[in-house]
């Protein structure tokens, strides 16, 4: 038995069926059927990051649950930051199937076009309760610098 949604035909309303199509072309193409990247060599399954501009360094935060440092590649080349690795499937469930599945496995890739404020040359990383946090200090001359103003 399949629910439909009820109508009210008696107001009559010449548009609705418009509307109506409208509605269903706009879900067709709302679908996300397309795997998406989110850069040149990124895969489908990516994991999330946030970049965070402070004072006098960046910082980038990616979630990696279930990895280790040694499951984890960080490198940077002509100011592109990359993050790679390959998080290994946990152990199949033989005796059913999947009901709902949105944990993942499989190797990924983050690439990331740094400021060219960054000094390149200072960049750290550390791997903490599943997130990465890459940090990434500001060139001097890119600094905001104070200068005191004497009144005489």
């Amino acid at each position: 038995m399949a629910l439909v949604k009820w109508k009210n035909r008696s107001l009559n309303d010449p548009w609705e069926e418009m509307r109506s199509l409208q509605n269903e072309i706009n879900d067709l193409f709302s679908d996300n059927r397309i795997p998406t990247t989110t850069g040149l060599f990124d895969r489908s399954v990516a994991p999330s990051i946030d970049f965070i501009e402070g004072e006098n360094e960046f910082t980038l935060s990616c979630e990696l649950p279930g990895l280790e440092e040694k499951d984890i590649d960080v490198s940077i080349a002509s100011n592109i930051l990359t993050i790679k690795g390959n998080k290994k499937s946990e152990e199949e469930h033989k005796e059913g199937k999947y009901y709902k599945k949105e944990t993942w496995s499989g190797s990924f890739q983050r690439t990331i076009t740094l400021p060219q404020t960054v000094d390149n040359e200072k960049i750290s990383a550390e791997m903490r309760n599943g997130i990465l946090q890459v940090m990434l200090p500001k060139k001097e001359e890119s600094k905001p610098k104070q200068i005191a103003v004497k009144i005489q």
